[in-house]
């Protein structure tokens, strides 16, 4: 039964995804496939943004930062808020930016921003590597997910490489399109299982409702509600809270597919309103890290002490075989939906950005080609690093975003400061990236400040640079400035339109 329902799933939204595709497709261009056409309305936009706020991480990754550490995973609460409400300001001007400019990538947007086609270049490949790494943590999670649904009859690895394979194949016959609608499902079906599993747990572990599980695990774990959590060796304190949700909050909306998903709203009214109110999703958090409580109140014990796979191993144990059919298909989506998206921006900037500048007389029709073999090679990347790298998710994800917050300064300064230049967002890039990675600056900020996130303190370093290197620099043109400060409306033609270069 568990089989059958993660096929039913899996197999029915796939053909759902695929065909709303192309019905609603309009050209089999790189840009329908990357940005929808830049038509997609407030319900479509909603889902599309939620499918990559709310993926295998959400579920997966802060259940079992409950379960292994306890308070740290309100980290979830606390960076999910803010990040709207800097996408509120933010993601506005990236539309039109995209409107004006027909900009496809994030990398369009610091070529054309500095006047700097190389610096289009350099930001492409940052960029990529970073979605990489976020596609690692969506293959974990598949591969768990597929271990679960054949009872640990094949290896770990053998389950990635699988996942790997699977969504590959996803993302070849769809676009963004198809992505939302995929998104849509999985919200739905996300929602069902955090209802169904909240309503249930308290007498699955032997207690009186939910609000006595928050009172059981203190009881049987002291600490577990407050911070560090469970390690009160852990440097996870508030002050490791605060940080680390200020530079997910910052990092969030450029990350490249995020980014790249604000050019396909039909309008900047769309995304304010999902800013408004996505935040109200943040509240399935509550009812995630009561259900990582409860897996610890219950002793679950996943394989080899993956944090990662503690709520699957607890369902498992302790639900029957239709509900845990029902969370592994939801799963499935869960890291479907979103890594397509993934790997789609990595296929997108990989031809237009890294390539195209190369190949300034690339076809279309050979770009959309290069764009979806390409990707093969990243899925593949990815499936290594999840093979030979392990660690939680939230890990992998604090990672990630304190890779791609380097590219933060660039894009807050090109949308509030005229001045600052290529040159001075190339210096901050290798300040900061010196800050993140040099073993010398790691072991320095490990010491002097163990409770800050590195990633806000290399962005801090970095945009200081920008700054100061920008102040001594030539500023860019008219022309390329007018790309970044701009009203929140899009500019009209007499007859109330959009401009033909903004269509």
């Amino acid at each position: 039964m568990k089989l059958a329902i993660v096929l039913a799933i899996l197999l029915a939204t796939v053909a759902g995804a695929i065909a709303y595709g192309r019905r609603t497709r309009r050209a089999a261009t790189l840009a329908e496939w990357a940005v929808g056409g830049r038509s997609l309305g407030t319900l479509l936009f909603w889902f599309m943004n939620a499918g990559e706020v709310y993926t295998t991480f959400a579920v997966l990754g802060i259940s079992g930062y409950a379960w292994a550490l306890g308070a740290p995973a309100y980290l979830a609460f606390c960076s999910v808020s803010m990040s709207y409400a800097v996408g509120y300001w933010l993601m506005p001007k990236i539309w039109r930016a995209g409107r004006i400019g027909r900009l496809l990538t994030q990398s369009d947007f610091f070529a054309a921003r500095y006047e700097a086609p190389w610096l289009g270049v350099l930001t492409g490949v940052v960029g990529i590597a970073s979605l990489v790494v976020y596609v690692q943590i969506q293959l974990v999670s598949l591969g768990l997910i597929v271990q679960l649904t054949l009872d640990g009859a094949v290896s770990s690895e053998a389950a990635t490489i699988g996942a790997g394979l699977l969504m590959i194949a996803f993302v070849f016959v769809a676009g963004v399109r198809s992505a939302a609608f995929a998104a849509g499902v999985k919200d739905v079906l996300m929602v069902l299982v955090v209802v169904l599993l909240s309503v249930t747990v308290a007498s699955k572990v032997g207690a009186a409702s939910l609000l006595d599980l928050f009172a059981l695990a203190e009881a049987k774990h002291p600490g577990i509600g407050s911070f560090p959590g469970l390690d009160a060796s852990s440097p996870t304190t508030a002050i490791w809270l605060m940080t680390s949700a200020i530079n997910i909050a910052l990092g969030n909306w450029v990350f490249p597919h995020l980014f790249q998903m604000s050019y396909t709203a039909h309008s900047a009214t769309a995304i304010r309103r999902n800013a408004i109110w996505q935040p109200i999703y943040s509240l399935a958090y509550f009812f995630i890290i009561l259900l990582g409580f409860a897996a610890l109140i219950a002793g679950t014990q996943p394989p080899g002490g993956n944090l990662n796979a503690a709520l699957l191993q607890f369902v498992s144990d302790r639900y029957p075989a239709w509900t845990v059919g029902l969370l592994a298909g939801t799963g499935f989506l869960l890291a479907l939906a979103p890594g397509s998206l993934l790997l789609l921006t990595a296929g997108s900037i990989f031809t237009r950005n890294v390539v195209r500048p190369f190949r300034p007389a690339l076809g279309e029709g050979t770009a959309l080609a290069l764009s979806r073999g390409s990707l093969v090679c990243f899925a593949a990347i990815a499936v290594w690093l999840s093979i030979s790298q392990k660690g939680s998710l939230v890990k992998i994800l604090l990672d990630a975003y304190s890779a791609i917050g380097m590219l933060a300064p660039g894009v807050f300064l090109g949308f509030l400061w005229k001045r600052t230049s290529a040159l001075g967002v190339l210096a901050g890039l290798i300040a900061g990236f010196a800050a993140l990675l040099a073993p010398p600056a790691a072991k320095f900020w490990a010491t002097a400040l163990p409770q800050w996130e590195a990633g806000l303190i290399a962005m801090a370093i970095n945009a200081a640079v920008v700054v100061a290197v920008s102040l001594v620099t030539q500023r860019p043109r008219a022309a390329a400035l007018a790309l970044g400060q701009f009203d929140d409306e899009a500019p009209r033609t007499a007859s109330g339109g959009l401009p033909a270069r903004a269509a």
